[in-house]
């Protein structure tokens, strides 16, 4: 077959590519690579300004498919309208797991033991002793559990926490045990120590931890969020932290990237990371790898992986 393929990342980069698209490398710059109407699979430029990925959506009259290199769509998704119906659009299932759950770990680990507090003090030269809060024996409660959060708990095990709660926008049985429904989180958040939010951005998930949910977590409870920025109210958020009742360590935020003299930067009681979940060592071998199988079974006409929706469906 004769495609035009647009890759973010140099196609002389990637081994094993099949043969016969024109690979086209397109990272978000000004000027296209070659016709935006004569593509036919479009990857995402991955962690870039919001607007880049989809402003040549609306010229590719052609294209098949739409391949993000992010877990979420979310940033995606305006520019579908612009599309033919039966564009299948897929995510990067199998690429950020292992290093969104790291993170998580780290933020959680981070802010029960007072890692922040003991670098400040060594800038000090200080020696900030005291107890703190360990993860041991204390119950979790995961929202979203899809494949980062599976793999969220599979890090979690060795901790010794009791229990995991998992939470998904459908009931269902998993090995580890139940997953419940969203609308079971009135009944479980009184029970957590440690909330993490792992949902995607959805109409259903924007601003799911409001004020309410909020008011629902028990005293002293940590709120880990590596889902998206809106899932959160900020304004609620800060109200709760600057109360003290609870904490949080973020590492996403609505606004993102969080401007400097925001409130959040100096709220008690919050460790915040640059959405940094994503990029690291293991993105780069794992994108690959994603883009050679993709690309194989496109060619080869198979059936794709992680579609997470068909235009016109």
């Amino acid at each position: 077959m004769t495609a035009d393929v647009w890759l973010p990342i140099p196609p002389d980069e990637i081994e094993g590519l099949p043969e016969g698209p024109a690979y086209r490398h397109w990272d978000g710059q000004e000027t296209y690579p070659a016709d935006p109407a004569d593509c036919a699979f479009y990857v995402v430029p991955y962690m870039k300004p919001s607007g880049i990925g989809v402003r040549p959506l609306p010229e590719m009259r052609s294209v098949q498919v739409v391949q993000t290199l992010s877990a979420g769509i979310d940033h995606v998704e305006p520019g579908l309208k612009h599309l033919p119906a039966g564009v299948r659009l897929c995510n990067a299932r199998g690429v950020h797991e292992a290093s969104t759950a790291e993170l998580t770990l780290a933020l959680i680990l981070a802010s029960l033991r007072g890692i922040p507090d003991f670098v400040r003090a060594q800038d000090r030269g200080e020696w900030l002793g005291g107890f703190r809060p360990a993860l041991a024996d204390r119950t979790v409660l995961i929202v979203g559990y899809g494949s980062i959060g599976a793999a969220i708990e599979d890090r979690l095990v060795p901790f010794e926490v009791a229990p995991v709660v998992r939470v998904a926008r459908s009931a269902r049985t998993t090995e580890r045990g139940p997953v419940h429904p969203l609308t079971e989180l009135p009944a479980l958040l009184p029970r957590a120590d440690v909330v993490i939010l792992s949902t995607p951005l959805t109409e259903a998930t924007r601003g799911l931890v409001d004020a309410e949910f909020l008011a629902r977590m028990k005293d002293g409870a940590l709120l880990v969020n590596v889902a998206r920025g809106p899932v959160v109210d900020t304004k609620a958020l800060l109200a709760e932290l600057e109360s003290g009742r609870l904490t949080a360590a973020l590492d996403v935020t609505d606004p993102e990237p969080l401007p400097p003299g925001h409130p959040l930067w100096h709220a008690p009681g919050i460790v915040v990371s640059p959405h940094a979940g994503g990029p690291t060592s293991a993105f780069l071998p794992r994108a690959k790898r994603l883009l050679v199988g993709q690309l194989s079974r496109f060619v080869n006409r198979e059936p794709l992986r992680n579609v997470i929706l068909t235009t016109g469906a």
